[in-house]
């Protein structure tokens, strides 16, 4: 895969959403047809003069802005609702199908925070069945055991504007390496063993891509996560034409080895450079060229097998330490049926899970979504297959009032291009979770325009800035947004704007969106009697 097309698009995505997708993208929803706008719908309390000439301005507005090519080649779906009284103010296609890309987050992470709780911790151990000789040799194996944290990290919490780190990728693993030296640990006779078996396994969703697979948004899914199951390929080119380019992963991993027949080349040529990893392979091929003297390019590959990497990983990590390994590092998949329970020799605690939730909408991190959603379902015990896994959801969802078939899911954050749902299957769970004990920690984590998150560059200087609180979403010609809208006067509203089938240059959408809010800001923008925002954002 070509990666200047590649960092061409992480951009765009950047700026549309943080879910990235490269092939074929979205199919066709032939089912879509473009459907008169209604002012108002069934059971919905009745307009009054004043909104429906709102209404119709917004009305009039939305179709300069959908009307012209290349937007208007697509489809769109349209719902806006006021929060406080229900009543629906705009609407276009609002019951028909959308691929939602990262708008399914919305639904995942209410549910982790409904079944879980903000203050919901995981739980990570080091754990073993033999015992410490006072020569401080373990007899036995040394298992790192995963339960779905998804910030084995260096990541620095709370997220505040932006994602900092500090320290090395896999500071999780070194603080637990840290407590097995403190208790005198000088030799392990078994083996170092990563085990995922937590959760059944499924690495990749029904309907993400084979493109999808290589890089660090579609990273493989597995109950240990260190740091994204991800690794870093440093490319530094030489200071002369025809030098060799050096190549560099970091943390080491023995998940893929790297085929490096990239060349220095002038210092006025563009760069042209390839990746790629057949789906399975253990090995990485990059190709191309690189401009003598330019900065070394990183690019940020996914790990095909979390748990055999976690375990090199903390294998490498305690030899670096001075404790001997007398075994080896591997995987372990399935339940340890040992006769006797083990013994934990360290423990990671996660930060809490409101704290996590804000991360994953705030930058829409694809893996973290999916170990929410398998953590929701554990708490009933193991499935045998994903439709068994995707009906824990589906349970919730006719709880909060989404009518039912309105939500089609394969997966928990939206790369399947399988995922289908309504404006209105979103609008009801927005509407659902403001009235909920959590909604605090579920509306701090939408990105919010101008300010951070996926939507930190876009709605600048605009109408909009600082009043939008949504989640974005970006696959291959779909592009969405959904969250509440604060107008000046006091007013929240409800909404969910859902295209697909885009083509253009990707931010003919992203404009359109951009006008939907700014022009819902300005029409829909009234003070309420009472103030819905006051009673429940806490």
């Amino acid at each position: 895969m070509r990666i200047e097309k590649i960092l061409q698009r992480s951009a765009a995505v950047a700026v549309a959403s943080a879910v990235w997708a490269f092939g074929i993208g979205a199919p066709h929803l032939g089912a879509q047809s473009k459907g008169k706008t209604k002012p108002a719908c069934c059971g919905a309390k009745k307009q009054s003069a004043a909104s429906k000439k709102a209404t119709a301005r917004f009305a009039a507005r939305a179709e300069a802005l959908l009307g012209t090519t290349p937007t208007s080649k697509g489809e769109w779906g349209l719902l806006i609702q006021d929060a406080e009284s229900g009543e629906t103010l705009y609407e276009q296609n609002a019951d028909k199908y959308f691929v939602p890309a990262s708008n399914m987050k919305l639904f995942t992470t209410a549910l982790a925070l409904a079944k879980l709780g903000p203050e919901y911790r995981f739980h990570t151990t080091l754990e073993t069945r033999g015992t410490i000789s006072s020569e401080g040799v373990l007899g036995g194996d040394l298992a790192l055991v995963g339960h779905g944290d998804p910030n084995l990290s260096n990541r620095k919490f709370p997220y505040e504007l932006k994602e900092e780190f500090d320290g090395p990728p896999e500071k999780a693993l070194v603080e637990l390496v840290d407590a097995v030296v403190a208790k005198g640990v000088k030799e392990i006779s078994g083996d170092v063993i990563g085990d995922d078996s937590y959760f059944p396994r499924e690495r990749y969703p029904n309907g993400w891509e084979i493109d999808d697979m290589v890089w660090e948004y579609g990273a493989a899914i597995s109950a240990i996560v260190v740091d994204d199951n991800t690794v870093a390929l440093t490319l530094t080119p030489g200071e002369q034409a025809g030098n060799p380019v050096q190549g560099t992963v970091t943390p080491a991993t023995p998940d893929f080895t790297v085929e490096n027949d990239v060349v220095t080349s002038a210092a006025d040529v563009k760069p042209d450079l390839t990746l790629t990893r057949d789906p399975g392979a253990n090995i990485v091929v990059v190709k191309g060229s690189l401009p003598a003297k330019s900065a070394p390019r990183k690019l940020v590959l996914a790990i095909e097998e979390p748990a055999q990497h976690a375990a090199a990983t903390l294998k490498r990590l305690l030899e670096e330490r001075g404790i001997k390994i007398d075994g080896v590092a591997k995987a372990r998949h399935a339940q340890d049926g040992g006769s006797s329970d083990p013994a934990v020799v360290a423990e990671h605690v996660s930060v809490p899970l409101g704290d996590a939730v804000k991360l994953i909408n705030k930058i829409s991190q694809n893996l973290h979504t999916e170990m929410l959603l398998r953590t929701v379902a554990r708490q009933s015990g193991v499935w045998a297959t994903p439709d068994e896994l995707m009906k824990v959801p589906a349970d919730f969802y006719s709880t909060a009032g989404v009518a039912p078939g309105d939500v089609i899911q394969a997966d928990a954050s939206g790369l399947s291009r399988h995922d289908l749902v309504t404006p209105r299957a979103i609008v009801t769970l927005l509407s659902f979770a403001q009235k909920q004990s959590w909604f605090e920690f579920y509306y701090a984590s939408l990105p919010v325009a101008g300010v951070d998150g996926t939507l930190e560059d876009r709605m600048k200087n605009t109408t909009a800035t600082g009043r939008i609180h949504a989640k974005t979403g970006s696959v291959e010609h779909v592009r969405t947004l959904s969250g509440f809208a604060e107008t000046p006067g006091g007013r929240r509203v409800i909404f969910s704007f859902l295209s697909n089938n885009q083509g253009g240059k990707s931010h003919e959408a992203a404009d359109a969106l951009t006008g939907l809010c700014v022009a819902m800001l300005e029409e829909f923008n009234v003070t309420p009697k009472r103030g819905l925002k006051n009673k429940h954002l806490r």
